[in-house]
């Protein structure tokens, strides 16, 4: 049995059953991440930007806490987040020769329609149909 970097993967029509459910959760990661930006806090540093740490009463935005929950969620799914801004996410996939690609979509798709290579990322992106 070969070696998959992930121990949960999708076949087409889980990962499309699977996004009609947690459309709402990306839709709110990517406004949760542009309400943080517009505060100037910084997810990756939790920081806001200039200053050392991540406020004077030393908790998080409740909008951080929020986003990580969901990102958290997701995950124990098996789902990647793969970009906050733009409501990326992969659902690892195994094709009918055994390689371990990723199921792409991001928000504004209307459907799971692209897959990619996991060294190529998302500007390897091919339709679905050459899957």
């Amino acid at each position: 049995m070969p070696e998959y970097l992930h121990g949960k993967h999708f076949t087409v029509d889980q990962a499309r059953r699977m996004l009609s459910g947690i459309r709402h959760l990306i839709e709110e990661i990517v406004t949760l991440k542009k309400k943080l930006d517009k505060q100037g806090y910084d997810i990756y540093t939790h920081q806001y930007f200039g200053g050392s740490g991540p406020n004077g009463q030393r908790v998080f935005p409740h909008e951080l806490e929020r986003l990580v929950k969901i990102a958290k969620k997701l995950n124990q799914k098996g789902i990647l987040t793969k970009s906050l801004d733009e409501g990326l996410i992969d659902f690892p996939h195994i094709r009918s020769n055994g390689e371990e690609v990723y199921l792409c979509w991001k928000l504004g798709e209307d459907d799971i329609l692209f897959w990619h290579r996991i060294a190529d990322g998302y500007a390897g992106r091919k339709p679905l149909y050459e899957l």
